[in-house]
């Protein structure tokens, strides 16, 4: 075979191998729900170490904070736990400002500030890190955007169907928790299921598997049996 006919041929098939890729990602429900922000943030190496308790100790900090920070907010409003919060930082440091300059005065030293190296140390934000969170942000907003048009406009039937059953039972869920309850519960969660689904992964995964296909087969048969509901393909 003639060398450039070769080379043509395989030029070609790149192409089309190019183009399906590029088709097969576009294709590929990427602006899921499971794609936004607070998934993607929770997959992060730095929190899955926390919520895994690599550290006991940073989790166990980062655990008792968040908790205690929504057991505040559960007994007061957010002006009153904010300024406590800021209140007790700032008696901190005026304390421990106080103290040193006292023992500076009493060993007749000139250590100077204790927080001078806190205060000039820059704390601003570049430019370029600011736009690059926007620019993430806005993305997540657009991807959002783009969900919500989708369902509410009911592009497709069943995904439609599954949000609103969705919001049907939150309303039974508000009915008996509010906002800061739910909070609460997921933070629990949020450090308690990690490690036992790790110790109980195989056991855990038969029973998800389970329920996820009784779930698609009810889901595959109320498709069938609705009118001009739009059939998913088997390569989705």
């Amino acid at each position: 075979m003639d060398p450039m006919t070769q080379s043509a041929q395989i030029s070609s098939s790149q192409g089309i191998a190019d183009g399906q890729n590029s088709a097969a990602k576009e294709s590929k429900p990427s602006d899921s729900f499971l794609s936004s922000s607070p998934v993607s943030l929770i997959q992060s190496p730095q929190v899955k170490d926390l919520i895994h308790w690599r550290d006991p100790k940073k989790s166990g900090v980062a655990f008792g904070l968040s908790l205690l920070m929504l057991l505040s907010l559960a007994a007061f409003s957010v002006i009153s736990v904010a300024s406590y919060l800021l209140l007790a930082l700032l008696c901190v440091t005026i304390t421990f400002r106080i103290y040193k300059s006292v023992v500076q005065a009493v060993q007749k030293s000139s250590d100077g500030h204790p927080f001078k190296t806190l205060i000039d140390k820059d704390v601003s934000i570049p430019p370029e890190t600011f736009r690059k969170h926007v620019d993430a942000s806005l993305s997540y907003i657009n991807r959002a955007l783009k969900q919500m048009s989708r369902l509410f406009l009911v592009e497709d039937l069943v995904d439609s169907l599954k949000l609103a059953v969705v919001m049907w039972l939150f309303t039974y869920v508000g009915a008996v928790f509010n906002g800061i309850t739910i909070l609460i519960l997921a933070d629990i969660l949020l450090f308690a299921v990690p490690p036992v689904y790790e110790k109980n992964k195989t056991q855990i995964d038969q029973y998800i598997d389970l329920v996820r296909t009784q779930v698609n087969t009810t889901m595959a048969k109320l498709q069938e049996k609705l009118p001009g509901a739009v059939k998913r393909s088997k390569t989705e």
